[in-house]
């Protein structure tokens, strides 16, 4: 008769940790844009200014005749989007371009996740903190945080609201 060694299997303990995320809740901008092409279409300082607003996957365009009725709205664009809490961080505004029938046109890129860049800046950032035991790691578009104990993890998440690193942050999954 033989007898087998099962394996022992080491349950190491986990460590608290969260993610750094860097999202845009779609269904709030597509809201916030059909908003404010309603506005555009009955406000009456927009007549006969051709002026619009669509927005795509990944970019919001906006139309006029002129580059004051393109500020305007864009004005108009970012209140529609500041009211339904989404950060203005997550949206880079590209040139003004000439665009066809004497008009113009400005594209403005909705960015979601943290770049690689961001992402060693945010290492960066919570290396220099000095907070003893915490760990930071990229893991694609986000960033993971682990230290032993909780008080440093909440410290980190309060010293990441205070700085300003251009992306809107969101903290999740915060494990203990």
């Amino acid at each position: 008769m033989r007898y087998r060694r099962t394996p022992q299997v080491c349950i190491l303990p986990r460590m608290p940790s969260f993610d750094v995320v860097s999202q845009i809740d779609m269904q709030e901008v597509r809201n916030a844009v059909d908003q404010a092409a309603r506005e555009v279409s009955t406000r009456y300082d927009f007549k006969n200014t051709g002026s619009a607003v669509t927005l795509s996957d990944t970019e919001i365009a906006l139309v006029s005749n002129n580059e004051d009725r393109l500020n305007a709205l864009r004005q108009v664009v970012e209140e529609k989007l500041v009211k339904r809490k989404v950060s203005l961080k997550a949206v880079s505004y590209g040139d003004v371009e000439e665009a066809s029938g004497a008009t113009v046109r400005q594209l403005a890129a909705l960015e979601a996740g943290i770049s690689s860049d961001k992402a060693k800046e945010l290492n960066k950032f919570i290396k220099g903190l000095g907070v003893k035991g915490v760990q930071s790691q990229t893991q694609g578009d986000q960033l993971r945080v682990m230290s032993k104990k909780r008080d440093h993890l909440q410290t980190v998440i309060s010293e990441l609201k205070e700085a300003d690193f251009d992306i809107p942050l969101q903290f999740e999954n915060f494990r203990d």
